[in-house]
């Protein structure tokens, strides 16, 4: 654990970038409206070869672009761009770059901070392009759910183990939530580096369940603030690799419930999830 420190009230807003396209300038555009403060941009890059972000560092006063050496994967990255951050900054947002900010969501999500000051993080509403609303504040996996969404979601996307997981049926307000979708996350610079921020083990998917369960075992809260309204065009970066993708959600779920269920006594669930999350990318990938 990190040493406790005083941080300041300024937000920066972290956004890991891998090649991003035409969506990166959306999404600095749509920033500037979402708040009346003024906002330090760090775009932790992962290895991009279109030259945008170092375009748009360039070319914006409040951007900076921070190489990372590496694809670090999604937490890494977003580790290395805090990283670059003075204890001025006491509030930090993780960010998708193919994402688009309403007018005032930023400051929505920073006002909600103030009504929950056990509040870790904050999570706005997402929407997709369709205007479908993303499940994006969720309950932690568990064993039974976890199995039963594995199995079932494909074939009977309502079924109960999947409806209870995305808490589909909850009403939209605002409240605290197992965990918050990675793709926008407003978070209390003093709750993030009191887990010492992302697990770097997860390359891509989970790290955003793992970061969410960390805080809440610290006393944090995880928090839905749907008055803030974001929507996630999704999927730029990782569209030309959706197999791997596949394989490494997997891989990332097991790495979740095997940590959570350590020692000899649970080597046996731990077999048994391996076999099948395993059998399951591989039927998923063909």
């Amino acid at each position: 654990m990190t040493d406790a420190r005083t941080y300041g009230d300024e937000v920066a807003v972290v956004t890991v970038t891998y090649s991003p396209g035409e969506t990166l300038e959306q999404f600095l555009d749509t920033l500037a409206k979402a708040t009346e403060r003024s906002v330090r941009v760090i775009l932790a890059d992962n290895t991009s070869t279109d030259g945008v972000p170092e375009r748009a560092a360039a070319e914006r006063a409040n951007v900076d672009f921070v190489p990372t050496g590496g694809n670090l994967g999604y937490g890494g990255a977003a580790n290395r761009g805090v990283a670059e951050l003075g204890d001025e900054f006491g509030w930090v947002v993780i960010a998708n770059p193919d994402l688009e900010w309403q007018p005032g969501s930023l400051d929505e999500l920073l006002d909600a901070a103030k009504r929950w000051p056990r509040g870790g993080s904050f999570g706005p509403l997402i929407k997709e392009p369709t205007g479908e609303v993303y499940p994006s504040a969720r309950l932690l996996p568990s064993i039974g759910r976890g199995a039963g969404h594995a199995v079932f979601a494909k074939i009977w996307p309502k079924n109960p183990w999947s409806r209870a997981y995305h808490q589909s049926e909850a009403t939209i307000t605002e409240r605290p939530a197992g965990w918050l979708s990675g793709s926008c996350l407003l978070l209390r610079r003093e709750a993030f580096d009191s887990i010492d921020g992302f697990d770097p083990r997860y390359f891509m998917y989970f790290e955003d369940v793992d970061l969410g369960d960390r805080l809440g075992k610290r006393g944090w809260l995880n928090v839905y603030v749907p008055s803030a309204e974001i929507m996630h065009i999704g999927g730029h970066s990782t569209a030309g690799a959706s197999k791997r993708m596949l394989v490494e959600h997997h891989r990332s779920a097991y790495r979740y419930l095997a940590d959570r269920h350590p020692g000899p006594a649970w080597a046996p669930l731990r077999l048994a999830l391996r076999v099948a999350l395993t059998a399951r990318a591989r039927i998923a990938t063909r």
